[in-house]
């Protein structure tokens, strides 16, 4: 979908983010730890989210998922402990695609009516509202207990008898019960039996999951036949596609404004392709964003499924880190771009999501402020989406061990905790900087300032990019393994944007290369006023090919330089 706006999406793992227990207990229960609930994020917390920049909200989670947790009061089926990974379980692994999950409402036989309230508020507050779809997986004990009526369960009519039919929604290990590396017992519910066996989420078609594969979830079947390796049966259209589309057009009915697609690319292209349009028909507002992995399906899932956004995380979100923690040169940023050049308005920007570590974690950078110049090329190298997760604006560090998952840099998706940044920035409800210390303030001042430029200034929304490192390459000027630097122009209008990562200030000299005015059209000044928009500051430049533009750049920092042409 074509946009003249720059979209900013402000990621929130919803059953993390209202949650004000500040002592939370490893593997500790909804009712030990809390959970933080849809009416948590109020219309104060939209406004200061909008504030920062944002023009999308992510709700990580919020469709009904496998948990410890028994609702069978509200005749949602209670799950077998022994396949739900941690007390809180995965928001990957599917029980319901018809119903919102019942931790995040505080009333959970109205969690539907809570969630129509969440989406009001959301577009009440000037955002968008973009939320999970999991095709390629379901939790294995999946059963829909809210479908409308007349809709088949998935594999309710499914021949159990053989491994793969075109006609099922699973896949089987016929006459085989599920074993595996992981312990299937509980002391409460006995032994999990699955039989015959369906194949894991992670295209494991056999019994034996361990630990490390997604041993919760069992893999959808659209038509592949991975058993026999007879190839697609794409023809008739399979069952699991029309429900899938279904499920699709069911969430796009309730005010969603568009869907970020879990593991789209286990996904056949072809499903992609048939069902978008279909939604978009009726919907033509919707956006999909797919993650996918792959650059060599890029293309095909942009041309050919027809979604809107990917994930750049094999390309410019592991170079940025490399940079960031000194494995990598600046020079590489160059051929990030260039390898997504012709669709670099359908790539995702982001520093931080669920599933990667924390900036300020230990296995990551170790000090949020690190990570300015990556935000800043990340956030302001083309007219593309960028993404932030929350509670990166204040350097939270994902550093706790909070249960099923361990201390590693990441903040959990498997166990009811709480935030510590967020949980201050809460402040009763407030949302305010009064527990905030120093330097998560001036933390979150940087972004709410850059991620506002990303959506005022033209250039950075709309306009052209160039990239100077060619031309600032193997000289004393600059170091170009620790600085970057590109220009933006829209109209009469020139942003110069400069980065460095090194750990130390530095004087830099940047050259301007005579094609880079031919190509964007633009007028030599031996001297100049520019603005820096991070700081209001101005000062005098040239910008000419004939003499190098002069910098200075305090560590771990940028600028971006406004230069009015006409």
């Amino acid at each position: 979908m074509e946009t003249t706006e720059k979209i900013i999406i402000y990621q929130i793992f919803t059953r993390l983010f209202g949650n004000t227990n500040g002592r939370c207990t490893q593997n500790g229960t909804i009712e030990q730890n809390g959970c933080g609930k849809m009416d948590d994020i109020t219309r104060q917390v939209l406004q200061e989210i909008k504030d920062l920049g944002a023009t999308h909200v992510w709700y990580t989670g919020l469709i009904a998922h496998a948990t410890q947790t028994d609702y069978s009061a509200y005749g949602i089926p209670k799950n077998h402990p022994a396949i739900v990974k941690g007390k809180a379980g995965s928001p990957y692994a599917i029980t319901d695609y018809y119903n919102v999950d019942p931790d995040l409402a505080v009333h959970p036989d109205r969690r539907m009516e809570e969630f129509a309230e969440l989406v009001k508020r959301t577009h009440e507050n000037g955002l968008k509202f973009i939320m999970d779809f999991v095709p390629n997986h379901v939790a294995r004990e999946y059963h829909s207990v809210s479908s409308p009526e007349g809709v088949k369960d998935l594999g309710e009519d499914d021949d159990t008898t053989v491994a793969f039919s075109a006609d099922n929604n699973f896949y089987y290990i016929p006459g085989q019960k599920l074993e595996g590396e992981i312990d299937l017992y509980d002391e409460q519910m006995g032994s999990y039996l699955e039989m015959p066996a369906k194949a894991t989420g992670n295209n494991r078609f056999d019994t034996w999951p361990n630990r490390n594969d997604w041993y919760e979830t069992v893999k959808l079947n659209y038509g592949v036949d991975y058993i026999h390796n007879t190839g697609c049966h794409f023809n008739p259209v399979p069952d699991t596609w029309k429900k899938m589309r279904d499920i699709l057009l069911f969430w796009a009915g309730k005010g969603t404004d568009g869907f970020r697609c879990d593991m789209a690319e286990m996904v056949p292209c072809e499903f992609w392709g048939w069902a978008i349009p279909q939604v978009k028909e009726q919907y033509p507002e919707l956006i999909f964003i797919a993650e996918v992995y792959n650059p060599n399906e890029y293309r095909n899932y942009i041309h050919n499924g027809h979604f809107d956004y990917l994930y750049d995380k094999v390309g410019l979100y592991d170079t940025l880190r490399a940079v960031t923690c000194g494995y990598q040169s600046a020079t590489a940023i160059t051929s990030c771009w260039q390898s997504v050049d012709d669709i670099q308005g359908h790539m995702l920007n982001f520093l931080e999501n669920h599933d990667e570590q924390r900036i300020a974690s230990d296995f990551f950078a170790g000090n949020a402020f690190r990570a300015i110049p990556a935000l800043i090329v990340s956030a302001c190298m083309n007219t593309n989406p960028m993404m932030i997760y929350f509670g990166q604006e204040l350097g939270e560090r994902g550093m706790d061990s909070e249960g099923f998952s361990g201390r590693d840099g990441r903040t959990t998706i498997f166990d009811y905790w709480s935030v510590d940044t967020i949980r201050r920035w809460n402040n009763h409800g407030r949302f305010n900087n009064h527990l905030l210390n120093g330097k998560e303030k001036e933390l979150r001042s940087c972004y709410r300032r850059l991620l506002n430029l990303c959506r005022e200034e033209a250039a950075i929304a709309q306009g052209k990019f160039f990239d100077l490192m060619y031309v600032n390459r193997n000289g004393w000027q600059m170091n170009e393994h620790k600085q970057y630097a590109f220009l933006r122009k829209y109209g009469q209008e020139v942003l110069l944007v400069a980065v460095n990562f090194a750990d130390m200030p530095v004087q830099i000299s940047v050259n301007l290369p005579q094609h880079a005015f031919e190509y964007l059209k633009m007028s030599a000044f031996q001297s100049c006023t520019a603005t820096d928009l991070l700081t209001g500051v101005e000062e005098v430049v040239s910008f000419t090919p004939s003499r190098p533009t002069g910098l200075k750049l305090a560590a771990w920092s940028g600028k971006i330089l406004k230069i009015k042409l006409g």
